[in-house]
């Protein structure tokens, strides 16, 4: 059985600590799109800062991931169970920044 969007919802937020506001929509295929803001930062015109993932390829995976390190990197010392997750979220950063630059690096079909 799979959970509902606002227990989806309610998990995530827990995860993602008391500086996070966590609202998860649907995108035009029905499709769960995550969104993690900061509730201390404001990016620009009162806007506030936020991770916005859609869920196809493990959109909360990927928002939670873009959160932690704003957690790390703007609110050193801030608790949030996330935080647990670091080191897998580094490792994969590490390993899509490796798959991109084989990818460039790489031979096309024409041989150059």
């Amino acid at each position: 059985m799979t959970a509902s969007r606002s227990a989806r919802e309610r998990k995530a937020a827990a995860e993602a600590g008391p500086l996070a506001k966590v609202r998860i929509d649907l995108d035009g295929r029905s499709q769960f799109v995550y969104k993690i803001s900061c509730t201390a930062c404001v990016v620009r015109d009162n806007v506030q800062w936020s991770a916005y993932r859609p869920g196809a390829d493990n959109g909360f995976i990927a928002a939670m991931d873009r959160w932690v390190f704003h957690l790390v990197e703007k609110h050193p010392g801030t608790d949030a169970p996330c935080l647990a997750f670091l080191s897998d979220a580094q490792q994969r950063l590490q390993d899509r920044r490796e798959e991109q630059e084989a990818s460039r690096a790489a031979p096309t079909a024409d041989g150059s």
